[in-house]
Formats: C-alpha cells, structure tokens, sequence
C-alpha cells in the first residue's frame, strides 16, 4: 500500500514528480481505480486529527445569509449595510440570494467547469503547467512540490482581468460560459464592494478607485471522490489573500469556516454565492473586517465536488496598498506597514496553502 511504504524505500520528491509529469491530476488517479492515495496526500497527525468527525465542529453556527432585493433602496440598503459589516467583522464570511446572477448562468458555469474536468487527459494535458503568470493553466496542487502534503482537487486557473486571457486560450467546453460568468460576477464585484466600503463608513466607490475590482482570477476547482478521505482534505486550511472572494460551490459541501476554536460547515444553499474577506481586505479596513480561515474536507460522496472562485485584487498592483487613511487615528493607528500587492501575492505563491495568514508579516 502506497501509505505504508517503509521510509528508507520512499522517495517523496521522485513520487511528486512522476504524478506531475503525468499530468493525470487526481480525477486520474480515481480513474485508474485506486483504492489508497498516493503517500504524498497523506496529511501529518495534527492536520488529521482535527478532521476526525465532530472535532470541533459547531453544527448550532451557521454563517450569515444577506438578502440583496432592494439594495438600490435607502431603507433596504442600510440594513444590507449592517448585515454585512457585521458579517465581515465576525465570521468573515456569509452567503449572499437575490444577487441577480441569473440561475441559469450559475448553473451553466459550474456544469463547464465539471465539464472540463471530466475531459479526457489527453485534451486537459494541454493546459497543465505550473509556470506562474499564465493566463490558463490547468494543475493539482499549486504547491505541490513545497507542501506537507497535497491536496485532493484539481484546479483550471482563467485569469480574467485587468487583461482577460485570449479567447481562444481558454478551453472551449467552458469558454462561453466562464465569460458570460465573468462579465456578471465584475458587476457584482462593484455592488459587494461598494456595500463594504459603506460598512467602513468610506466612500462606496473607494476600493473601486483603488482597482480593487480589476484584478480578478477564476479557479474551478474539482473534488472527485476520495478512497481514503480520512487521510487527506481537499483543500489546506488558509485563508485568501485577495481583496474578496465570490465563491459557488454545488450541492456536494465540504467547506469549513472557522469562528473562534471551532469549525462551522458552509452548507449549500441553492442559488446563492458565498462571499469571503481576503487578507488584503483585512489590512485596508485596518482590521475592522476579518479574513478567516477556511478548509475543504476531503470528498466522500460518489458524485465530484464542483466550485468556482473569483478572487478580487488590485489591478494596479505595484500602487501601495495599506489601511485606509480613513480608517486611521490617534485611538486606531495603522496596524499594519504599506507595501505593494505585487511584493504580496510574490510571497503567497511562494510560501503556498501553509494555514498562516500573510497578515503577521506586514504587522507594525
């Protein structure tokens, strides 16, 4: 078995590389029929133990859901307001309805994506490549080669915005789908955000100044099911270093927040979009909004687990970033230095999905 290997016979680095060569990703591995992970999923005891069922897990907590109808209406608008201050200076996440993204483009986006990882591996092949700034890539694991252990998903990476990639670069089973996506999210990027701000008492179009909405990147992440769940996660906890984050997940769940000690399931709700507090965000509100941490447990059902991110961040990304002056006083100083998000995101990729925020480093 491939988990009880003896340590002088396991060669960690050699294992890695054959299955990144492969360019298979672990719907390849389900596919050939395996019933244990490879020993490079296999997560160290601490990670695992916190995963035992019921550890930590609060089923009484539930994040937020912030109905959006009649934001454009003074009376609604405020209490929307409130909800969400409250929503992201606690849990740091809440789900949103009523968004105005058309049913039908939820679920056309999300079938794509399932779609492209369903392709065979001689279509996807084409896609998979680790070098950093592509605009497509298709991989498992970003941090594969620098992780304890890997994590049982793969990801399709679009990059749509301050430049959108190629049209022609992106795979054609969900081309048309993940730009009709795109051009609905950028509007509702510029509704949450303008919302968040209103919550800081800032102007409403102040992280739209500072491009926050220009920068965006799409990850369509595939959970297949796993042999061995209890071994592994789908995803580390981490928290999201980008400014917010519009997430779908389908009906399959698994993901975690975690409030306090404790770990809160982000269960379903149909139709709605899960919206989450990046680290940037937490270091421009000057800590009034908090990024939380979040996992993905591993896939135990039999149907694949489907999500789509967008991850918002500054399109101009060698302007300065740090608390708003706003934000700042003599009773509230600056928490935290000013740097570019280009030296930022430089260090995310590099130190990988470890469950440390990067928000210590840039602390005063």
């Amino acid at each position: 078995m491939a988990t009880n290997v003896n340590d002088d016979e396991y060669d960690r680095v050699k294992e890695v590389k054959q299955f990144d060569e492969s360019k298979i990703g672990v719907k390849g591995l389900v596919d050939s029929g395996i019933t244990t992970i490879p020993r490079f999923f296999v997560h160290p005891p601490d990670v695992l133990s916190q995963l035992k069922p019921g550890s930590k897990i609060r089923p009484d907590l539930v994040i937020p859901t912030i109905d959006l109808s009649g934001v454009d209406s003074h009376l609604n608008r405020s209490l929307i307001v409130d909800q969400i201050r409250q929503a992201c200076s606690s849990f740091g996440f809440f789900q949103i309805i009523n968004h105005g993204v058309p049913l039908g483009v939820l679920d056309r986006t999300i079938e794509s994506i399932k779609g492209f990882h369903e392709e065979p591996t001689e279509i996807k092949a084409r896609f998979y490549t680790r070098g950093l700034g592509t605009d497509v890539s298709y991989i498992s694991n970003v941090d594969l080669y620098n992780s304890k252990a890997a994590s049982w998903r793969d990801t399709l990476k679009l990059r749509m915005g301050p430049k959108m990639a190629d049209h022609d670069q992106i795979p054609e089973i969900c081309r048309n789908e993940v730009i009709e996506w795109d051009r609905e999210i950028k509007r509702l990027g510029e509704v949450l955000s303008g919302l968040m701000c209103e919550g800081l008492g800032v102007e409403t179009t102040r992280l739209k100044e500072m491009t926050c909405l220009e920068g965006r990147t799409i990850a369509g992440h595939y959970y297949p099911k796993c042999p061995q769940p209890d071994l592994t996660v789908g995803t580390v906890y981490h928290t999201d270093a980008d400014v917010f984050t519009v997430l779908q997940q389908d009906n399959v769940g698994g993901l975690q927040v975690k409030y306090g000690e404790d770990w809160v399931d982000v269960k379903p709700v149909p139709g709605a979009l899960i919206i989450n507090v990046g680290d940037l965000l937490q270091i421009i509100s000057n800590e009034v909004y908090k990024s939380a941490e979040h996992r993905v447990l591993a896939n135990s059902s039999h149907e694949p687990r489907v999500s789509i991110a967008v991850f918002f961040k500054a399109g101009n990304s060698d302007d300065l970033c740090g608390p708003l002056p706003e934000l700042i006083s003599s009773e509230k100083p600056a928490l935290y230095r000013q740097f570019t998000v280009t030296d930022f995101m430089t260090r995310f990729f590099k130190k990988g999905l470890d469950g440390k925020s990067l928000t210590n480093y840039y602390k005063l």
